[in-house]
């Protein structure tokens, strides 16, 4: 099973990156913002207790989260995922690296966008005028950003520490970010 963690700051492109990633591989997308804004539009349980931290550009509480993420591990026939937005704590990846090892899984490898601030505020306050995300608004950004650098950055060091973690460069065009993240998968997964 080849699991992917595409790990970046908000705006660093990993859903673009993951939707050709999942083709490329024939894997699952797993995006914990897609579910949570299903969840939020739904109103379930779940939804409302997410949007009141999302609505302020902050983490949904890790066992929120990791409770999830559990259902849909259960599909015995799922040859593999590409992590978008997940785990955004240590506290998450290790819980997400017990439940893969619970399975005889691993993390494969970890891939990492690295954009400048500059540029993420950009793309994010383009992609609200495009998609009308209220998660999109200036001020949210810059709290996600310094949420992102403050508590789930930390999850890079977790990574390179088994060796699983590889930089890309995301400021380059599309297809150069998409050849580049498969390099490193195809070179350097722990699975493969």
């Amino acid at each position: 099973m080849l699991n992917i963690l595409l790990f970046g700051p908000p705006g660093s492109g990993k859903g673009t990156q993951s939707k050709r990633l999942i083709q490329h591989y024939n894997l699952n997308h797993l995006s914990t913002g897609d579910i949570l804004r299903k969840e939020i539009a739904e109103q379930t349980p779940l939804g409302r207790i997410a949007q009141h931290y999302i609505d302020k550009g902050e983490l949904v509480p890790d066992e929120v989260v990791i409770s999830m993420i559990e259902e849909l591990f259960e599909d015995k026939a799922i040859k593999g995922f590409v992590f978008d937005g997940f785990p955004r704590t240590v506290p998450q990846a290790k819980a997400l690296d017990n439940m893969l090892l619970g399975r005889n899984k691993t993390i494969c490898i970890m891939v990492v966008l690295e954009v400048d601030k500059e540029e993420l505020i950009k793309r994010l306050l383009n992609r609200a005028s495009i998609e009308g995300r209220k998660d999109d608004e200036l001020h949210i950004i810059e709290n996600r950003i310094k949420v992102y650098q403050n508590q789930t950055a930390p999850v890079l060091d977790y990574y390179l520490k088994q060796g699983k973690a590889f930089k890309v460069n995301g400021m380059q065009t599309e297809d150069e970010v998409f050849k580049d993240v498969c390099y490193n998968i195809d070179n350097f997964s722990k699975c493969l």
